[in-house]
């Protein structure tokens, strides 16, 4: 499933140094404004301990955990949408991502200059945006020349696209993000094709010192209180930290580590999930002594959709899936247990999987 992330953020705020944390493609870092001419993709797993519970029951030959694809854009500065710095470029890289890690600096840092000069980040927020309402409106004012000449050739649709254009048109103009406004579905359809910035769900990232990565400090405060009343997740990591826990090969050093910085796990884990569930996904599992797999579906599917996940044939001929919950397997540790506690399922075409399903599909093609 091709769904992707992007990180953004001002230059030299450390979003790349996460990105190199939990990616096999490792992204170059400097010191200096704009030395990166490119945006980095990686295919990256997605922790779920689940995994493991599930393997005390069904020992397997192989554990594959599901993905989320990350795309780290470079560092971005004020005009960036009139093309300053790196501009319009990567701009149109982030529009095609399906939702956005704004990664913000919250760390003092003598030997790392900050490109406006001080530290604060929610100056920083209201720059990137500022560049990225500058590139919707840019987007919605075309769509309003395009529908103004099909009122005029007697597109009876092309009034209520108007409507709504407008109504966004005025949002951003007030220095407000579309994903604020209050839309109906149907007044939602008019402003799909057009991939706006400002309407990608987005979630926050505080990067902080490493003595701040358990409880945050007085930059997170602010972003906290400024993005209060919003429904977006907030994450607090410290990229140096994370970069030098990445580097350690032993299980036992890592865990070692992160106690030391009063950390249960590292941040980076717990950023990816939070990727995850803010593209609308979900995981279900297919367990067996070959391998235990977790597998990505949208919010939503019916089981013959998660059947196509695994293979389209599998969707084809979709006949019946039987299903597990997660929580009833891992009680009763075996399918059999399962079935004699009436806890195994039979289920039709018209089933909606649940987060965490066991699943066998039945199907003839």
């Amino acid at each position: 499933m091709a769904l992707q992330c992007g990180i953004v953020g001002l230059t030299n705020i450390g979003k790349t140094t996460i990105f190199n944390c939990f990616s096999e493609t490792k992204a170059e870092t400097s010191n200096f404004a704009f030395s990166t001419s490119k945006s980095n993709i990686g295919k990256v797993d997605v922790p779920d301990w689940r995994l493991y519970e599930l393997e005390k029951c069904q020992p397997t030959e192989r554990i594959i955990p599901t993905t989320v694809e990350i795309v780290d854009l470079p560092g971005l500065a004020k005009g960036s949408s009139k093309g300053e710095g790196v501009g319009n470029k990567f701009l149109g890289d982030l529009r095609n991502t399906d939702a956005i890690i704004h990664v913000v600096r919250c760390f003092d840092d003598p030997n790392l200059s900050h490109i406006e000069g001080s530290v604060d980040p929610v100056r920083d927020i209201e720059i990137l945006d500022f560049e990225l309402q500058v590139k919707d409106l840019e987007s919605v004012e075309k769509k309003i020349q395009r529908l103004n000449k099909l009122i005029k050739a007697g597109e009876k649709e092309a009034k209520h696209g108007l409507e709504v254009m407008e109504k966004f048109r005025n949002h951003l103009e007030n220095f407000q993000n579309i994903r604020t406004i209050e839309l109906s579905d149907e007044d939602k359809k008019h402003g799909a094709d057009l991939f706006l910035l400002t309407d990608k769900p987005v979630m926050y990232v505080c990067n902080v010192d490493s003595a701040s990565a358990a409880k945050g400090n007085k930059y997170v405060e602010k972003v906290t209180e400024y993005l209060k009343g919003q429904k977006v997740e907030i994450l607090v990591i410290a990229a140096q930290l994370e970069e030098e826990i990445a580097e350690l090969e032993e299980a036992a050093d890592r865990e070692a580590f992160l106690a030391d910085a009063g950390l249960v796990e590292p941040g980076v884990n717990k950023l990816l999930r939070a990727a995850y569930s803010m593209l609308n996904l979900e995981t279900f599992f297919t367990v067996g002594p070959k391998e235990i797999r977790a597998w990505t579906i949208k919010k939503g599917a019916t089981a013959p959709q998660a059947a196509g996940a695994i293979h389209s044939d599998l969707e084809r001929g979709f006949i019946r899936a039987e299903v597990m919950k997660y929580n009833d397997y891992i009680a009763l540790k075996t399918e059999a247990a399962c079935k004699a506690a009436g806890k195994f399922y039979i289920e039709g075409k018209n089933y909606i999987v649940d987060d965490g399903d066991i699943l066998h599909i039945r199907f003839n093609v």
